[in-house]
């Protein structure tokens, strides 16, 4: 099968591209590279994968690509991510995720894609939400430009069906944590930690550390991507574990974890919490296991050790 995933040298979208070249597939990847990397593709591009090195907000360039893959699956990751880069410059955001969804739909439709996959955000999209764990239909109040933008894109992609008659369907990832993900990042509390535990650095958190997350390992999500991707689901699909854990919980469970290596995570220092930042999360994942046949498998603690096992 030919595929296109953009955003393929990222954290998420490299996990994927490796599973989809290992069941044999043939994927072409759009990345503009600013925060994927090159490292993150050494073995897929070994194992035949294609890199096109470019924005989605560039549709010239991007339809280019289209044409000449013909792609059957479309698995549509690349984004500006930061929450705190939207409070800042939502136009910029908008721009990405919005206009950059447009142009990966417009190129899909144009060069007959039989199936799109989006990666949309559960957290960022509900907001402080009246019911845990959040379930679909639950009002989307974002906190932030990035989940509104990310809430927009969906809107299109919805659309695309209605209109056009493309498949298409949008996963609302947890927060997602695993192997590549950047330690020394912005984003990403799981891996920050962890390379504060290898390195003994002060943990910084920020808000008292009761707020939690719905943490989701990276290969759950890549399994959901292919189980989506072979599915004519539409519309939006919670992606996560489905249990709250406070920051507070992640650090002692980092700190057991880290005790079994003989390391020793220092005591956290607690910030002022930033705006934007929603204070409880966690996905309702019934639609995904009732209509995908899809289950996570890997806990907290399992998801750790193959994160520190990969820096050690």
């Amino acid at each position: 099968m030919d595929c296109i995933v953009t955003g393929g040298a990222g954290f998420i979208g490299s996990n994927l591209v490796d599973a989809l070249i290992a069941r044999g597939d043939r994927v072409a990847v759009i990345d503009n590279l600013q925060t994927g990397k090159l490292e993150n593709l050494a073995a897929a591009t070994a194992a035949g994968a294609q890199l096109h090195r470019l924005d989605v907000r560039d549709a010239v360039a991007l339809d280019a690509v289209f044409a000449s893959v013909r792609p059957q699956v479309v698995f549509h990751l690349a984004a500006q991510i930061d929450v705190r880069s939207s409070v800042e410059d939502p136009a910029a955001d908008a721009q990405v995720n919005v206009l950059g969804a447009l142009n990966v739909l417009s190129a899909a439709l144009a060069y007959g894609a039989r199936r799109v996959v989006n990666t949309s955000t559960g957290g960022g999209l509900y907001g402080d939400a009246a019911l845990l764990p959040t379930p679909e239909e639950h009002p989307v109040r974002p906190l932030a430009p990035y989940g509104q933008s990310k809430y927009a894109a969906e809107g299109y992609f919805e659309l695309y069906t209605r209109l056009h008659g493309l498949s298409t369907v949008s996963l609302r990832y947890g927060n997602v944590y695993g192997p590549r993900q950047d330690v020394h990042g912005e984003a990403g509390v799981v891996a920050i930690f962890c390379g504060c535990l290898i390195d003994a650095v002060t943990p910084r958190i920020f808000g008292d550390g009761r707020q939690t997350r719905d943490w989701v390992e990276v290969a759950d999500v890549v399994q959901a991507n292919l189980q989506a991707a072979d599915s004519d689901v539409t519309g939006p699909l919670n992606i996560g574990w489905g249990e709250e854990t406070s920051v507070l919980e992640l650090v002692r469970e980092l700190g057991r974890v880290g005790a079994e290596h003989g390391l020793s995570l220092p005591a956290p220092e607690f910030l002022p919490a930033r705006a934007g930042e929603v204070s409880r999360s966690c996905l309702d994942v019934r639609r995904a296991r009732a209509e995908l046949g899809w289950e996570p498998r890997t806990r907290l603690g399992g998801g750790l050790e193959q994160i520190l096992a990969g820096l050690l």
